[in-house]
């Protein structure tokens, strides 16, 4: 068995067996395997897919390319993950756990960062001074077991098979491979001991899916995967086609968190995190079906339970909680400019990616995994597809660095507002694949 004949088979369109799929993922872990032989393979399997056990097996060589977390010792049988596959203005996961953990699930999780227009949650943390995302093995064990929720980084040590992958397909022109992206998510979660994950999989101009079917393939593949490696799935498939919320940008980002927290969040916000909440705690045992959660879950947010547990997790990993208690003391940008509606009309199209490149091009995200992210910078998108405007109306707010900054960006966000008699207003979810 060699590298270039596994690489051969794969160009050839013939499936691999799973001893090839480790045989490769353990040689390129270690570094006998060099970057450009991966890149090959990488881009054969863009061109011509992965079967399903393929799939499955790349998922678990990742997987155990590095240290498997067990954290039945600590959350019981069942140790409940989320994910989300990205976008503009997704600050679901902190509220979720918070909401989750409110009602008695402890939830260990880990977070990534933002690339290009799509942002990243532990830069949003890292909007609140102190806050330490990268905790060690045995902090990360002993948060969650101490207070019921941790929120961080994943350790160098986690999966480091996918980091080196994926690091190689940013810059070959891999990254929309369904198969290399179901692998690249679940075997964090597999490494990190999940058993039972609700997927977040987002599809419309602000996310990396940009049509339902392909965003549902792809949420089947992870479904798929999680059945045959014995972990409860299920999938949601949620609408990015204009933001979720209003704040797009860190701090912005956190501030929204912290009023949905306190029951003034934006409507679509709060209605995504309770769906998703529940779907959680029904994978958890904790009810039965998303009708018995759902006023618990709502009274979490009423009576400011899921509110104490995010100040409890912000106190638990180093953050400044007055900043939680004040949120007008998180990171505020010198220029802030509100822009009007240009004409009356009814809103048709808020284009989300428009938006997160703006937002992106203020300094909120990053091009490339090293750049630093400005945590005050973003925007405030003030109306939603189907509403109507009159002119002069306040149509969004750009906070920005420079005066010049500030004019570009809103140029190019009035520019992704339309308006229509004839619209369509889009769900927020599509559909739901589960495999319990």
């Amino acid at each position: 068995m060699n590298s270039l004949s596994i690489i051969e088979k794969k160009r050839d369109r013939r499936p691999l067996t799973s001893e090839e799929i480790r045989f490769f993922i353990d040689g390129y872990t270690r570094g006998d395997i060099p970057d450009y032989q991966a890149a090959a393979w990488c881009m054969a399997i863009y061109l011509n897919g992965m079967t399903r056990q393929e799939t499955i097996d790349l998922t678990l060589a990742m997987a155990e390319s590095g240290d498997v977390l067990d954290l039945s010792s600590v959350l019981g049988a069942v140790v409940l993950d989320k994910h989300s596959s990205g976008g503009v203005g997704d600050k679901t996961t902190l509220v979720v756990l918070p909401l989750v953990v409110a009602c008695g699930v402890p939830v260990a999780k880990m977070s990534g960062r933002g690339l290009s227009f799509s942002g990243g949650t532990l830069d949003k943390l890292e909007s609140i001074d102190g806050y330490n995302t990268q905790l060690t093995h045995d902090q990360f064990i002993a948060q969650v077991r101490d207070h019921g929720i941790v929120l961080c980084g994943q350790t160098a040590d986690l999966a480091p098979a996918d980091a080196k992958l994926y690091a190689l397909r940013d810059v070959t022109g891999t990254v929309p491979s369904k198969s290399l992206i179901a692998g690249s998510i679940m075997s964090k979660k597999i490494a990190a001991g999940a058993t039972a994950i609700v997927l977040d999989v987002k599809c419309g101009r602000g996310a990396f899916m940009q049509s339902i079917d392909d965003a549902r393939e792809l949420a089947q593949i992870m479904v798929d995967i999680g059945a045959g490696l014995g972990r409860k799935v299920t999938a949601l498939i949620s609408d990015m086609s204009q933001p979720l919320g209003c704040a797009v940008g860190n701090a912005l980002e956190v501030q929204e968190a912290i009023d949905t927290l306190r029951g003034h969040g934006p409507a679509d916000f709060i209605e995504h995190c309770l769906m998703v909440a529940g779907h959680m705690l029904r994978l958890a045992g904790k009810h039965d079906n998303l009708a018995d959660s759902r006023p618990i879950l709502e009274e979490k947010l009423r009576d400011g339970s899921a509110w104490q547990i995010f100040r409890k997790l912000v106190d638990a990993q180093g953050g400044d909680v007055s900043q939680i208690d004040q949120p007008d003391r998180l990171p505020t940008a010198p220029v802030i400019v509100d822009v009007a509606a240009p004409a009356t009309g009814r809103l048709s199209a808020i284009d989300a990616r428009e938006i997160g490149i703006a937002a992106l091009e203020l300094g909120a995200g990053r091009h490339k995994k090293e750049d630093p992210v400005d945590h005050a910078v973003g925007l405030v998108i003030h109306k939603k597809i189907g509403d109507v405007t009159q002119s002069g109306d306040i149509l969004f707010t750009v906070h920005a660095r420079a005066e010049e900054a500030a004019r570009q960006a809103s140029e190019r966000v009035l520019a992704a507002h339309e308006w229509s008699e004839q619209i369509t207003k889009p769900p927020l979810f599509y559909d739901t694949i589960t495999n319990p």
